[in-house]
């Protein structure tokens, strides 16, 4: 495909895929479940897809992509750095997972188009964004036992959730990627997160990135 060059060219591919989104649930429960993470050296990266079988979240296929970036880092097109490279570790698969669990934004973003909708929209999966900062938007503190959330406000609409996956951690910043409802993708983070405060996605992904690189 051809990739934007400039933060116009992007933010042009933005708005022109994110009336693609849906924010509603889509097919049965998920079997299998991936979790995607990207690390940096510099301009190298390493672009990391981990399959988690859904029930016991053993591990079931794993792909690694070296790369470089091909676009500035620009607050709110950090996609344009990622998906190139998580797009050709998603191809290397042995299984397609029926939901992508990103390191980052879906719809809460200022054009309601992260990373996490990005790959949804392009692969035509279920997925969710699970970032462990905010990007956009207001709340209120959830209480601080575990499952605890509070909407995640941005112009008025809530375009996610701020979720409490261990009892006094630090919370989550859920939002939908694509084919997913919010309430989902709050109990899918849950499920994910049966022992920590990152989905067990999040972590196996994000230790083979790491060494990778």
């Amino acid at each position: 495909m051809n990739w934007p060059s400039t933060a116009a060219e992007a933010i042009a591919v933005q708005e022109e895929l994110r009336g693609q989104v849906d924010r509603t649930d889509y097919g049965p429960p998920p079997r299998t479940v991936a979790g995607l993470d990207v690390q940096y050296d510099g301009d190298r990266l390493a672009a990391a897809v981990v399959v988690l079988e859904w029930e016991t979240l053993a591990e079931v296929d794993r792909a690694v992509v070296p790369g470089r970036t091909a676009f500035p880092y620009v607050p709110g097109l950090f996609a344009f750095r990622e998906v190139p490279a998580l797009l050709d570790a998603l191809e290397q698969l042995e299984t397609t997972p029926d939901l992508l669990v990103c390191d980052g934004q879906g719809v809460a973003h200022p054009r309601r188009f992260g990373l996490a909708s990005h790959l949804g929209v392009l692969t035509g999966l279920p997925s969710i964004g699970v970032a462990k900062t905010a990007f956009v938007g207001t709340h209120v503190e959830p209480a601080a036992e575990r499952g605890s959330a509070a909407d995640l406000v941005l112009d008025g609409e809530v375009v996610g959730a701020v979720l409490r996956t261990q009892d006094g951690v630090k919370p989550l910043y859920v939002s939908v990627g694509h084919r997913v409802s919010l309430a989902t993708a709050i109990s899918h983070t849950l499920h994910l997160s049966p022992r920590y405060r990152l989905p067990e996605t999040t972590r196996a992904a994000d230790r083979l990135c790491r060494r990778s690189l």
